[in-house]
């Protein structure tokens, strides 16, 4: 492998980021907990295919009051494998919305989330 300095920035973002990222969870975890929100975090999710469970390594950052799959990371930006992660999860889960936030920008409440909602969120009332 060339080591070029694109290569090393590169790596260096993505130590920091998921440095970040990690930071970000725990603090989460404890304002949802401030908050009485129920919430399971970082947990895999089992996938089965004709009644066996497959060795596959699905891990949800949030699934909060069983209802919203909650994903955060801090990237420079969103791309379609987040937001694929995303939908793939809320469908194994069979919950009706998801929220992807990145927590490396000004401001998050304009830059930094995107929700989706899918076939379950239609069935509700």
């Amino acid at each position: 492998m060339m080591i070029t300095q694109s290569y090393l920035t590169d790596l260096t973002y993505k130590i920091n980021g998921g440095l970040l990222e990690s930071v970000y969870s725990e603090a989460l975890k404890q304002e949802l907990a401030l908050r009485n929100i129920n919430f399971k975090a970082e947990f895999k999710i089992d996938i089965f295919y004709k009644s066996k469970m497959l060795n596959c390594d699905f891990r949800c950052d949030f699934l909060i009051e069983e209802i919203i799959v909650l994903e955060i990371k801090s990237v420079k930006n969103f791309d379609e494998i987040h937001k694929a992660q995303l939908l793939n999860y809320m469908g194994l889960l069979k919950v009706p919305k998801g929220i992807l936030i990145n927590f490396n920008v000004k401001n998050i409440v304009h830059e930094g989330q995107q929700t989706f909602v899918n076939k379950y969120y239609e069935q509700l009332m």
